[in-house]
């Protein structure tokens, strides 16, 4: 990902001067043997075949490569996690304790559109580092937003990703934490549904059979944790059941995040329309608008709400910290300078997690990556298992059993696909001969 790994620049090249240097390579060949009884048709039948392994290795992504994405993916989103649960569970003291008040009142951070709109910031400086020293040297820097015409999908995905997790929280408030965390266990199912009904993806049986089983794997595997059942005892004894209000909610935070993974997809699947995007090109654009966006709302939010046409326009109240929440923020900082460091660490978690997600997304597919970020969870809950020494029960070796018995046979089906493809390309090369 870095820019002393970038070994074979050609791959950068647009098809114009790949077809130019194909057509330079037997005149030059020619002149080096100075006449020898090679011609030049001869030359033009051994110069693909010479050349088409390093194509096949600078095209296909391989197994090292999605073990260190999901690697790195794990690392910083496993960070990124224990300071959120920092950030949002520690209460502060709003006074300094005296002997009059031992325990003063304390305050806890709930300003997730500023932390949001931190985090954006953070990942688009990173992103620009990662894409000036992804480019090979000697290559101009890509643009940002090389055409207009992929302006509409990269806002549409930023304006989705900036609203997806505010509906998730706001959905907590209404429904218990069962329904949350199996709904997060079925990410897979919206993505793959956008798929096929927006963009007109279509993909083999097995591959609807591994995400309806890793899907119930880790939905399996995660009501069966002790951590959870917990969860879901203390959900239980606040409200008796769940609120439509608030599963209508949760749909609508994971359509945003399936529109936001399948949008991102299509413009990496789609050179013709939008030109040759990247996974660092998607990442600036994506923060860059994401923090515009905050940014502005949080900037205007405050006119707006004491004109009085918001509150009458919306079939809801907003909340009064929400109307001034930038401010509130800040004066929260000011107050506890000590949770500015975990605010960014947090962001910066964030940022090197981004960068690993978008070189995943642009290599490899949104199913895949989607199939990381849902299996993170279930993984570390695993580990911390066997590094305490804690026991199993049945329905979470179930769970386990269908996670990687899914994954383990997807990946079995691509290998004999790649296998029959490499077979079909060799036989195809025997006959041009």
């Amino acid at each position: 990902m870095g820019r002393q790994k970038q070994a074979a620049p050609l791959q950068r090249k647009p098809s114009s001067q790949l077809m130019h240097t194909q057509e330079e390579t037997p005149r030059d060949l020619k002149a080096q043997t100075n006449g020898s009884a090679k011609s030049t048709s001869d030359v033009l039948a051994s110069t693909p075949a010479k050349a088409a392994p390093l194509e096949t290795a600078a095209e296909s992504p391989g197994v090292v490569e999605l073990l260190i994405c999901v690697a790195g993916i794990y690392a910083a989103f496993l960070s990124w996690g224990v300071l959120q649960e920092a950030i949002t569970t520690t209460a502060y003291p709003v006074r300094v304790a005296t002997a009059s008040e031992p325990e003063p009142p304390t305050e806890r951070f709930t300003y997730s559109l500023v932390l949001n709109t931190i985090q954006s910031t953070f990942a688009a400086i990173t992103g620009f580092a990662y894409l000036f020293f992804s480019t090979p040297k000697g290559q101009k820097v890509p643009a940002v937003f090389p055409t207009s015409r992929i302006l509409t999908p990269l806002l549409l995905v930023s304006i989705c990703s900036s609203l997806a997790s505010p509906f998730g929280y706001a959905s907590l408030a209404h429904i218990d934490y069962l329904t949350f965390i199996l709904a997060k266990s079925c990410k897979l199912l919206p993505v793959m549904l956008l798929h096929l009904t927006i963009f007109r993806k279509r993909y083999p049986l097995y591959k609807y059979a591994v995400v309806l089983t890793v899907t119930l794997g880790v939905a399996t595997f995660t009501l069966h944790h002790p951590g959870t059942s917990k969860k879901v005892a203390a959900s239980a004894e606040k409200q008796a059941g769940s609120s439509s209000w608030g599963i209508f909610l949760l749909s609508i935070n994971l359509l945003l995040d399936g529109l936001t993974n399948t949008t991102q997809d299509h413009v990496f699947s789609s050179p013709k329309v939008y030109t040759r995007f990247t996974g660092p090109q998607m990442m600036v654009a994506q923060n860059v608008l994401s923090t515009f966006l905050t940014a502005a709302y949080l900037l205007v939010m405050p006119h707006i709400s004491r004109s009085g046409v918001l509150h009458n326009l919306l079939p809801f109240p907003i909340p009064p910290s929400t109307e001034t929440e930038l401010w509130s923020a800040i004066s929260f900082l000011q107050r506890h300078p000590e949770a500015l460091k975990n605010v960014l660490g947090f962001a910066a978690c964030g940022a090197v997690g981004q960068v690993f997600i978008f070189y995943t997304l642009s290599r490899f597919s949104s199913l895949v990556l989607v199939t990381v970020t849902v299996t993170r969870k279930m993984l570390t809950m695993l580990l911390s298992v066997f590094w305490f020494g804690h026991s199993l029960s049945v329905g979470q070796w179930l769970g386990i059993l269908l996670v990687f018995g899914g994954v383990g046979a997807e990946g079995l089906v691509q290998r004999q696909e790649k296998k029959a493809k490499e077979q079909a390309k060799l036989e195809a090369a025997k006959k041009a001969q």
